[in-house]
């Protein structure tokens, strides 16, 4: 397998051919903040939180989607990042509806986490408080729209892990959301198997058991990644990196 030899904020780091951006920032023990990207499943680079910035040009890509090449010099911690990476979180929450303190998945949710993380005490934006929808049809789970952030974390896991096909994707702009089968009720769904790989993977308080109250959602992130090593060995291949 060849290599490939880059430097992460003036660090040199080898890392696979084929590695992405996002694998060697880690390699060189660096942090990156994350909401759509989830090991285990594919990246599509939605949220846009781990912009880097190439040295040669000053432009900004998502690690998570972009290719490690030889040579390349990557900055993670700029002040063009910062504020970028600020700004974002401040957008996420000013377009939805996040009240924390009655959220079920407050203390163990990522978008509240990374507030913190970006020193956001405030949001410069004007809050919109869109009108959206509790879907509380399905027996076991919920899934309150208000909380969604459009990671796709939720459609990625049930097509590529469970294969059920449940979560996509409609509209565009201000309208996209999350859907369920032909944007049918959730509980209506016959594809849905009820395994909760949904609610696990997601960063909010968006999807959760009907019987969590404020701040007792419990995720479960590495599940996606650890069911395609078990998978991978039953069928005798090498386990995914």
């Amino acid at each position: 397998m060849s290599v490939l030899t880059l430097t992460v904020d003036g660090l040199e780091v080898a890392v696979p051919d084929g590695a992405s951006l996002l694998e060697a920032v880690r390699a060189a023990g660096a942090e990156l903040p994350t909401l759509c990207h989830l090991e285990g499943l594919t990246p599509v680079g939605a949220c846009r939180l781990c912009l880097v910035e190439l040295e040669d040009g000053g432009r900004l890509l998502p690690a998570c989607t972009t290719a490690a090449a030889e040579g390349m010099a990557v900055h993670t911690d700029t002040a063009q990042l910062r504020g970028y990476r600020r700004m974002a979180v401040e957008l996420f929450f000013a377009e939805g509806n996040h009240v924390c303190a009655v959220c079920v998945a407050s203390g163990s949710c990522e978008l509240q986490a990374l507030a913190v993380a970006v020193g956001m005490d405030h949001s410069r934006f004007p809050y919109q408080y869109p009108p959206r929808r509790v879907d509380a049809s399905h027996p076991r789970f919920v899934i309150d729209h208000h909380r969604c952030i459009l990671c796709t974390r939720c459609v990625r896991v049930c097509d590529e892990v469970e294969g059920a096909h449940v979560w996509d994707v409609a509209q565009r702009g201000a309208q996209c959301s999350i859907i369920a089968g032909f944007d049918q009720p959730w509980g209506e769904v016959e594809a849905c198997t009820s395994c909760g790989k949904c609610v696990d993977v997601c960063p909010t308080g968006a999807i959760f058991h009907k019987d969590d109250t404020t701040t007792e959602k419990q995720v479960h992130p590495p599940r996606p990644q650890l069911l395609r090593r078990a998978r991978e060995q039953q069928l005798g291949r090498h386990p995914c990196p």
